[in-house]
């Protein structure tokens, strides 16, 4: 999938991006908010990550923002299988650009290839509860918690984390992706 939105083009990774994909997550900051990526994270941890094969109905893909000396790397975010066979949404930015509205801006576009082109009708999500700030984007997306906080193992931090969980059902109109209501098409 590749996406366009007004600040951001998401766009599947290649072994190419690699060092640049070490550059935007290689921080402590981001890879223990996260349940797979390790720490410290190399070359070679991105050169497998980009080199993964993706399975029916996953999406993975890098976040560029374009400023106007650039398009850099800033993010990534996809959906995948969890261990329920439920399609979850996850994503992750550099702490560059964190507090500018690129999760949500990149979500909406995600989720819109969701409902439109992969005829999903339900998305789930998670965030660690020592990360507040995902919470609230995974709110303002429309997910809605399920009242449930279960342990995630974190790679990086090497240990299971409370992890709050949401869902978001793509058939109602509370998702739909009209874009007056300030929700990007992909």
């Amino acid at each position: 999938m590749f996406a366009r939105t007004q600040r951001l083009t998401l766009r599947p990774g290649w072994p190419e991006d690699a060092p640049e994909l070490v550059r935007a997550i290689g921080h402590e900051a981001v890879v223990t908010k996260l349940s797979k990526a390790p720490w410290p994270y190399t070359l070679g941890d991105a050169l497998d990550f980009l080199k993964q094969p993706q399975a029916i109905g996953e999406k993975a893909m890098l976040i560029y923002a374009h400023h106007p000396d650039a398009v850099r790397l800033v993010g990534g975010i996809g959906i995948h299988l969890d261990e329920e066979g439920n399609h979850e949404l996850g994503y992750w930015l550099t702490p560059g650009a964190w507090g500018r509205g690129y999760a949500t801006e990149a979500a909406r576009a995600v989720i819109a290839n969701a409902r439109h082109t992969l005829r999903l009708r339900k998305l789930t999500a998670g965030h660690f509860t020592d990360n507040p700030a995902s919470g609230r984007v995974l709110r303002k997306l429309g997910f809605r918690p399920t009242g449930k906080i279960a342990p995630t193992f974190c790679r990086a931090r090497g240990e299971p984390v409370a992890t709050a969980r949401f869902e978001l059902d793509l058939t109602g109109e509370d998702s739909c992706d009209d874009p007056a209501r300030g929700k990007m098409a992909a």
